[in-house]
């Protein structure tokens, strides 16, 4: 079965109430139960988890390596400012998907860089919760074709 960490960074847990124009008025726990009901569809298995702090993201990103999950990572300003993220998912080896509820590029400037997008597989922004659900079907298509090519040919 494919595992998938759904990693969520600070103040995502606001989401509802936080400049709804913005992001919306779907809450964290709605887009939760919208990525599991889509998992369980693909048959995959799902973390779903959110942090304020940097470090707890860090361990988590090891820990879905360590495990040879899959992360689709929704990691707020962290995207724009941190390098242990970036450093976290390119040791950890497992395949990510950035992704964004607000297309990040017709925002603030400062929102146009991302520290992550270089270390991920590719990144997803601007279609609200959707994006959740294109990233997740995005890393399992991954990890289904990265195991097919692995398996020793049947001949």
């Amino acid at each position: 079965m494919i595992n998938v960490h759904v990693l969520n960074g600070p103040n995502i847990n606001l989401l509802g109430r936080r400049e709804p124009q913005i992001y919306g008025s779907t809450t964290l726990a709605d887009i939760e139960k919208l990525v599991r009901d889509k998992a369980e569809t693909l048959g995959a298995a799902i973390t779903f988890r959110q942090s304020n702090h940097e470090g707890q993201l860090v361990d988590w990103i090891q820990e879905a390596g360590a495990q040879g999950a899959g992360i689709v990572i929704n990691a707020g300003a962290y995207t724009h400012t941190s390098i242990a993220l970036r450093d976290a998912i390119a040791g950890s080896g497992a395949p990510t998907i950035e992704i964004h509820l607000s297309n990040v590029h017709a925002r603030e400037g400062f929102r146009h860089r991302s520290f992550i997008a270089p270390v991920s597989v590719g990144v997803i922004c601007g279609f609200g919760p959707m994006s959740y659900l294109l990233g997740l079907e995005a890393v399992h298509h991954v990890m289904v074709e990265r195991a097919r090519l692995q398996k020793p040919s049947q001949h």
